[in-house]
């Protein structure tokens, strides 16, 4: 990732006109099976889009209408990434601006890596996808080598894996820190919220 130039040279996504139009869930889930091949990348898609939306009704307590907003973004972060990795966001921005889809969808779609689209999160929605893209993904690592995958899985196996470098080193725990001193929650919470929450997507 860090040899492709990804930033997507812009700041603001979609028009105001759009905002609260989403599409369908059929609509949703209709693109992922389309644009996204690979079953495990499908799978991480699925468990941003349901901690982004658990997170949005328990923990900032909006609206169904809302914390579906944020399963939407969480769902389709990372649409694109398989059959266009060198235009990785651009495309699934333009598609979704395309569909007429509330801006603020869209901009939390182009916030979930600000080292690499150039666009820094600016709403809690924004922050949190940041939060979750990378952690979900190392944390989903860690129970694919365990024999009771999530079953039993604490924290502190999970902080002890952050500290080891070989493990999942694809996952850049710089970002993770970065995502994490832009809210106003610690890591302990964090990761306790995606094992508990996405333990059982499928």
């Amino acid at each position: 990732m860090n040899e492709i130039n990804l930033n997507l040279n812009r700041t603001t996504f979609g028009s105001a006109e759009n905002k609260d139009n989403v599409l369908s869930e059929e609509e949703a889930l209709e693109l992922l099976q389309s644009w996204v091949e690979n079953e495990r990348l499908r799978l991480h898609m699925k468990q941003v889009g349901a901690v982004m939306k658990a997170w949005a009704l328990e923990r900032e307590r909006l609206s169904k209408a809302e914390a579906y907003k944020w399963w939407l973004a969480g769902l389709l972060h990372d649409a694109d990434w398989e059959k266009h990795p060198n235009d990785h966001c651009r495309i699934i921005i333009e598609e979704l601006e395309k569909r007429k889809i509330d801006p603020a969808v869209i901009r939390c779609i182009a916030s979930h890596g600000p080292r690499y689209f150039g666009v820094e999160p600016e709403s809690k929605m924004d922050k949190m996808i940041y939060v979750f893209d990378e952690l979900s993904g190392f944390i989903h690592a860690a129970a694919l080598i365990r024999p009771t995958r999530y079953e039993g899985m604490d924290v502190k196996s999970i902080q002890k894996k952050l500290k080891t470098p070989s493990f999942a080193a694809q996952v850049n725990r710089e970002d993770i820190d970065d995502a994490i001193s832009r809210t106003e929650h610690n890591l302990d919470e964090v990761i306790s919220f995606i094992i508990h929450h996405q333990k059982d997507v499928q």
